[in-house]
């Protein structure tokens, strides 16, 4: 055991990371939404320490609860689409709606009999540009995870494209996003996600740009037709929010 956490966490600090503009934290796993199956995810994330003044237009979003509705329905054993709602609750109480995401996601089959599970998400959208200066955006995310016994292993090396704003003409931009757990017991697992962003291929950001963020989060499987992730981040470059709480809760029907 002693082993494989020091593989784990020798892993994930090889890897710099972003922190999905603190909508929807959450490292991917590669199976799909089963056929005919629909998820319906409430994510809640607050800021407690993050920035006070905006750039680029951008709010600032110390202080502030994002809640994104998450739609995800399966086609196929191997295919589903999800739907994303993007809102900000400001520290006035104020109340609005940021875009909508569109995410097709294709998976190994299981019949293919591949040692790791492999899937890939394209997700595209757009947001207001008070709450983020790149308002129409494209998202590659292939997924690669593994579990040994209790140790459980997930790797999304995303890339991301902005059509409109500051991003748009600087090609696609390298956010991996890692996670790994250990289940405590049937029920409970503890783990490390890692969010990050390293900036556009051989032209990467000096590090106090990147952004970098670690978490310890949990994870609670109590049944098959619910989920739960809950965490604690924290970020370490001045680009990074510094104190973020985040909480996922799913239910499949």
């Amino acid at each position: 055991m002693k082993r494989l956490l020091s593989l784990l966490i020798l892993l994930l600090s090889l890897i710099e990371l972003k922190a999905q503009d603190n909508y929807e934290i959450q490292v991917y796993g590669a199976e799909t939404v089963e056929k005919g199956r629909t998820m319906l995810e409430l994510h809640s994330n607050y800021t407690a320490n993050g920035s006070i003044t905006g750039s680029n237009g951008e709010l600032p979003d110390n202080h502030v609860v994002h809640e994104t509705i998450e739609i995800t329905h399966g086609w196929t054993p191997w295919f589903e689409t999800g739907f994303y709602f993007f809102n900000s609750i400001g520290n006035d109480g104020r109340t609005a709606y940021v875009g909508s995401h569109i995410r097709p996601r294709v998976a190994a089959p299981l019949s293919w009999n591949w040692p790791f599970g492999v899937s890939i998400s394209t997700e595209f959208g757009f947001q207001k540009k008070q709450f983020s200066a790149n308002t129409t955006t494209l998202e590659i995310r292939p997924i690669i995870d593994k579990k040994w016994h209790r140790l459980y292993i997930s790797v999304n090396p995303t890339l991301e494209k902005s059509f409109v704003g500051p991003d748009a003409n600087r090609g696609m931009i390298f956010s991996p996003n890692v996670k790994g757990s250990y289940d405590i017991t049937k029920a409970v697992a503890l783990g490390l996600e890692y969010y990050g962003s390293t900036g556009p291929f051989f032209h990467y950001y000096p590090y106090q740009q990147e952004e970098q963020q670690l978490f310890i989060a949990t994870d609670l499987n109590v049944s098959p037709n619910w989920e739960f992730n809950g965490g604690i981040g924290s970020g370490f470059t001045d680009n990074t929010d510094k104190l973020i709480f985040k909480m996922i809760v799913g239910r499949r029907f």
